[in-house]
């Protein structure tokens, strides 16, 4: 493709031609993938509880987090700017990576009607312990596939201080905790976070399926599906150029959070049965790291169903 510059770098073109949409993708993207939030973007961010997050730690590596308040603690400045007033828990792993200048992913997602919308930027207005503002680089929706219904019942409740355990494998109690898990946000970055490019920088998505859906391979590696689905390819194409990912799993009872980074790879050669199911790539993550926080999420949600897309209802 020629003219403008392209909303993708190389490794998003890469997997996008690896999968035959190469052409397709760069005239949606260009379509679909702005510098700016939509009214609609705006209002929905500002109605938001909490919202996942992908920043880099001290050695560049992306880990995804969450932030949370009151609907409002967002909202839009003016369409390029969206100013967010929290600030991640001591115990957090990015409690002390937010900085002006640097590169951000952020998800916002409303479990109970499926709606998600994704915003790609850099830090400004840096409060610390306050809030910060994120410069919209790229605004774009995601459609509601494979997000499971939840519904909240409580909204920033009382809880004891998060205790938190590390370790650079999953015990029993994370392998169980795996086994459950039906949905978790992965945060990813391109080869450059010091560029100006828009396409160059953080970014945090969604990846649901049912119970069972992330295989514990062993202590020390993880397996998950990469179901078919808009053909973007923003965590691959990164992927492809920078393997170090950030995965993030919540427990929406108890509020236990796990956060898991290491290393991944994507497995292209899938068997004609995986396939059938939907699966078209196997994504295999190398643990480096395990940090388990008791209590880190502060709102309750009640599960309602699973996604149509997975075959399954109730």
């Amino acid at each position: 493709m020629t003219g403008a510059t392209s909303p993708f770098h190389a490794g998003e073109q890469t997997i996008q031609s690896l999968a035959g949409v190469r052409d397709r993708m760069e005239r949606k993207g260009r379509a679909v993938i702005r510098d700016y939030m939509p009214e609609q973007h705006q209002a929905f961010f500002a109605a938001l509880p909490f919202m996942a997050l992908g920043l880099a730690d001290q050695n560049g590596h992306p880990w995804a987090t969450t932030l949370s308040g009151p609907p409002g603690f967002m909202h839009s400045v003016d369409e390029s700017l969206l100013a967010i007033k929290a600030w991640p828990d001591p115990g957090d792993p990015l409690h002390s990576r937010i900085r002006d200048g640097a590169s951000i992913g952020g998800l916002g997602i409303e479990l109970s009607t499926r709606r998600r919308n994704r915003i790609n930027g850099r830090i400004e207005n840096c409060a610390i312990g306050e809030g910060f503002s994120i410069r919209v680089q790229q605004s774009f929706g995601n459609c509601p596939k494979y997000i499971q219904a939840r519904n909240e019942r409580s909204q920033l409740r009382s809880r004891p201080a998060p205790e938190s355990r590390m370790a650079s494998h999953l015990g029993d109690s994370e392998v169980g905790f795996m086994a459950e898990a039906d949905t978790f946000f992965i945060a990813s970055r391109s080869a450059q976070l010091d560029q100006d490019e828009p396409s160059q920088g953080l970014d945090v998505s969604h990846r649901g399926g049912l119970p069972g859906f992330v295989r514990v391979v062993s202590p020390t590696e993880l397996c998950f599906p990469d179901f078919g689905g808009n053909l973007l390819f923003n965590t691959l194409g990164n992927l492809e150029v920078d393997a170090r990912a950030g995965l993030l799993f919540i427990d929406f009872r108890s509020g236990r959070v796990l956060h898991i980074i290491g290393r991944a790879r994507i497995c292209w050669d899938v068997p004609e049965t995986t396939r059938s199911a939907g699966i078209e790539r196997l994504i295999f993550l190398d643990i480096q790291c395990v940090l388990n926080r008791e209590h880190a999420f502060p709102h309750l949600f009640e599960f309602a169903s699973y996604s149509p897309h997975l075959g399954t209802e109730g």
